[in-house]
């Protein structure tokens, strides 16, 4: 794979970072958008003190893109520092307060974290996916349990939960995903790097609060389906305990046509050991247009991450066509 390859990889945390360590083999030129409903811990404070976009998953992204040698490694250790006290610097990361006064003293959240990339030599862009702060909301579904159902209790009726954090805990089903405000701003950074992008990687990650969002800001979801790039959904490699427990893989990808029914993907990349019913997954994909490709991409350490490598080494086989072992034959329908 040409090392001039434009990837753009939009989510948030953790599973955002797997996927842009995993593309730092494959390229010189990534873009990563990243969300920004944060509501808790260091980011939550900054965002309710300064009123500024909560900088930790955009801290996450920065750490992941650096270079590689002991300059970059060290200022990535120093970013993800946490201090911890009592006092009011306690849980608060090194790399959150450089971004907060970056951006208090340059009045562009872009160009500080530029900078902050420029000191880690990191090998791409890290972009919000809006230019405010976002609120996430949702309808939470609690079904009755089987004692309550026997005594003739009625279902209780759906109620509406606000904030990233209390989202990704809650235990019952979602639905009605939503942004508040429903329309924010996007930068241009934004739209011309999706415009320019051969590759647009979603996934893993926490699917409601940090995939899912992508698809609720209307420029940013009309960018990503009009962009002449590869769409690529990289899939979670063990289910949530609270945000989507119950949902197999293929129900992640329904949660994502749900929300946006003309979003369309090429490729959907599946640890084959993560699937338990592989027929639902390709169906699932073939009806977003897109195949399954199944590789192992988990850590040989923990099956719960994936490795930087293997992701690296199917992301590069299922855009350049490699794609082996796919999905069952869907014709016999």
């Amino acid at each position: 794979m040409p090392r001039t390859l434009r990837a753009v990889a939009l989510g948030g945390g953790h599973g955002l970072s797997a996927t842009l360590r995993a593309l730092r083999f494959l390229s010189e030129d990534i873009t990563a958008v990243v969300t920004v409903a944060d509501d808790g811990g260091s980011s939550g404070r900054l965002r309710d003190e300064f009123g500024c976009l909560p900088p930790g998953d955009l801290r996450m992204a920065l750490a992941a893109l650096c270079e590689g040698n002991e300059w970059g490694r060290t200022w990535r250790d120093v970013l993800q520092h946490r201090f911890a006290s009592d006092g009011p610097l306690g849980g608060h990361a090194v790399g959150n307060l450089l971004i907060a006064a970056l951006w208090e003293k340059l009045g562009d959240e872009v160009a500080g974290l530029d900078l902050v990339g420029r000191l880690l030599g990191a090998g791409g862009r890290v972009l919000p996916m809006s230019a405010i702060p976002l609120v996430i909301e949702a309808d939470l579904h609690i079904e009755p349990t089987a004692d309550s159902s026997h005594r003739g209790a009625e279902p209780v009726a759906p109620r509406t939960i606000r904030g990233q954090v209390t989202v990704a805990e809650a235990r019952g089903r979602l639905d009605n995903v939503h942004l508040v405000p429903d329309n924010p701003p996007v930068r241009p950074e934004v739209l011309q790097a999706l415009e320019a992008a051969d590759l647009i990687i979603l996934g893993p990650g926490s699917w409601y609060t940090s995939v899912l969002p992508h698809l609720l800001v209307p420029d940013l979801a009309a960018a990503i389906r009009s962009a002449k790039a590869r769409r690529m959904i990289v899939m979670n490699l063990a289910p949530q305990d609270q945000e989507t427990a119950g949902l197999t893989p293929a129900d992640h990808l329904r949660v994502l046509q749900d929300h946006d029914a003309a979003l369309r993907c090429d490729t959907v990349i599946a640890d084959p050991l993560a699937v338990a019913d592989p027929d639902d997954l390709v169906h699932s994909a073939y009806a977003m247009g897109g195949r399954v490709v199944f590789r192992q991409v988990r850590s040989a350490e923990r099956a719960d991450v994936h490795d930087p490598l293997r992701l690296a080494a199917a992301i590069r086989d299922a855009y350049e066509g490699s794609l082996g072992d796919v999905a069952p034959n869907l014709d016999e329908e």
